[in-house]
């Protein structure tokens, strides 16, 4: 049975990684409070009802899409676009295209920053692969407006970074609900990871700190994870209710 990602793809080894699942995360949970469509996100009353766990779940379901075989991983992106045909019907508007691309292009994006940060730099053609899974996806999903390389997707992102967010009270809640559901330590490494992360024009709009005192202690963490200590390192920064999630996150093995 053919594989929606090919079992070499450096798309495996990213999205495999619990800890570089963990930095996509962070750096869409800063995304998604700015998209001007954050109102959609806010209809059903979920996310501000679990804010960490919507977008968890979201996270999580392209994790199980990269690691599906073809014919499951059709099905899965059939069930997103259901699940979102479904809230359209109960809200009665059309979610805007302009909002399902940006979803798609942050992953894109922060699923390049997270592994090297973590890891090392990535190839030119590596980044082209990710780009390519991920504008599959986008196919499946019937989007219009789709860059047809990754030279266009880095000039249409930039576009959608300068044109599509935007500092709301929408905004201003979810990070309040981030903070009520982390407490102040976690979101203090919060907002320091979405610092190390985030593109230029995301900074300012958050507040995000100038000064990352995280920055040193990557390279502390690189060490832990060369010791297998990583593990023992999430289970102690994440809320409890994640631990079991955030193990099974860690997916990769070389060749599956």
């Amino acid at each position: 049975m053919n594989d929606f990602v090919d079992k070499n793809s450096i798309v495996r080894e990213i999205w495999g990684r619990g800890d570089t699942v963990l930095l996509i995360f962070a750096g869409a949970s800063a995304e998604f409070a700015l998209n001007k469509a954050v109102d959609w996100l806010y209809f059903t009353g979920r996310l501000p009802a679990d804010p960490l766990g919507r977008l968890f779940s979201t996270v999580t379901y392209a994790q199980k899409i990269v690691f599906s075989s073809r014919e499951r991983a059709l099905d899965s992106i059939d069930s997103i676009v259901s699940i979102h045909r479904g809230v359209e019907s109960l809200r009665g508007a059309s979610i805007p295209g302009g909002a399902y691309l940006d979803v798609l292009f942050l992953l894109i994006d922060y699923s390049i920053r997270s592994f090297e940060l973590l890891q090392r730099r990535l190839t030119r053609e590596e980044k082209t692969e990710i780009f390519a899974v991920f504008n599959r996806l986008g196919t499946r999903m019937g989007l219009a407006g789709l860059p047809a390389c990754y030279a266009d997707w880095q000039q249409m992102r930039e576009q959608h970074l300068r044109e599509n967010l935007v500092m709301s009270p929408f905004s201003t809640d979810l990070y309040k609900q981030y903070r009520k559901h982390l407490g102040p330590f976690r979101y203090w490494l919060l907002l320091q990871g979405q610092a190390l992360l985030v593109p230029a024009a995301v900074r300012p709009l958050l507040s995000l700190p100038s000064v990352v005192m995280l920055r040193p202690v990557i390279q502390l963490y690189k060490i832990i994870q060369w010791l297998r200590l990583d593990g023992w390192v999430r289970r102690v920064l994440l809320p409890k209710k994640f631990r079991p999630s955030v193990t099974a996150l860690d997916l990769h093995q070389p060749g599956s």
